[in-house]
């Protein structure tokens, strides 16, 4: 029991303090990174909670693919530093045209959002606990991937139109 907790002390230090970095780095880079330990930190607690297979699925999935395409967009825009004063300048809420843009195009993904939770299954009161649990890997597969594929579908859309916003914001604009 105490090793437990010593361990889980580390787990939510180590995740802490990556979240922290994240937000403390000036360099995007190594936010990137920082985000990564954080991941880390989470799959140890996940460990702690008796459930290896999400440990995994966090490391793989987050750490390895969504990380790998953060990095992939920060070193597209080749941002290596922030800079406050040309952002105050030259941020889009400051240019009418991208605002509203920005602002339809969140509205869409709201709408979508909204849609795709009134028609994946599980999501109403009393429904979760209609079907059993899945007990295997092969079933919990099985379920992600027939009853919650289109949330599935709308989670990667959504991903998508997140980084084609982040490509819009941060390219140069010509002089």
């Amino acid at each position: 029991m105490g090793s437990d907790l010593i361990l889980f002390g580390l787990f939510a230090a180590v995740a802490v303090m990556g979240s922290l970095a994240v937000i403390g780095q000036k360099n995007p880079i190594y936010s990137v990174l920082a985000l990564i330990l954080s991941f880390f930190g989470l799959s140890g607690l996940y460990v702690l909670l008796e459930a290896p297979f999400v440990a995994v699925v966090q490391i793989i999935i987050y750490a390895g693919a969504i990380m790998v395409l953060f990095l992939f967009v920060v070193m597209l825009l080749n941002v290596p530093r922030e800079d406050a004063a040309e952002w105050d300048r030259t941020h889009p809420y400051y240019r009418p045209a991208p605002a509203v843009l920005g602002s339809a195009l969140a509205a869409a993904t709201l709408g979508l959002l909204a849609w795709a939770f009134s028609r994946t299954p599980g999501l109403g009161a009393g429904v979760a606990d209609a079907r059993p649990a899945a007990s295997s890997v092969g079933q919990l597969g099985r379920v992600l991937f027939t009853d919650y594929m289109f949330a599935f579908e709308v989670t990667s859309i959504l991903i998508l139109i997140a980084m084609v916003g982040a490509v819009a914001l941060a390219r140069k604009r010509e002089q």
